[in-house]
């Protein structure tokens, strides 16, 4: 099933798929994701950029968030905050995100991202929960 929940979000988000990443694990409201980091992933410090790590936390929220909707539910980031620990100069960082709590119509999530074990980021962020919209119009 992981394996072709990873296939399923690189043919839905073209950025996904751009991204090159990878679920390993994911259960109601958790979710794991791994990322090789690519030479254009990394800053002029030769470490993964902060863009890079944010848009991993940013995926890995979704994609737990999501694992726990209805079919006619969607979800979008409202804010994420992230602090920034550690420089990063991995080739793979795992992206381990979890519901912190979820409502109705909100749902906080945190996410930490690692490298070999040691934190680099750490993550909270806020979801929207909304009746999906008719697609056929």
């Amino acid at each position: 099933m992981v394996l072709e929940y990873t296939e399923i979000l690189r043919e839905r988000s073209p950025f996904i798929k751009l991204l090159g990443l990878d679920v390993l694990k994911l259960e109601s409201g958790t979710c794991q994701l791994s990322l090789k980091i690519k030479d254009n992933f990394r800053n002029s410090h030769k470490t993964v950029h902060g863009g890079v790590i944010y848009s991993l936390a940013d995926i890995g929220m979704g994609v737990a968030v999501y694992s726990t909707l209805k079919k006619d539910q969607e979800a979008a980031t409202i804010e994420i905050k992230i602090n920034y620990l550690k420089p990063a100069p991995a080739t793979t960082l795992i992206c381990d995100t979890k519901i912190i709590q979820k409502g109705k119509n909100i749902a906080v999530l945190e996410a930490e991202i690692k490298q070999d074990d040691i934190l680099v980021a750490k993550a909270l962020g806020t979801f929207s929960i909304f009746k999906a919209k008719d697609k056929s119009i």
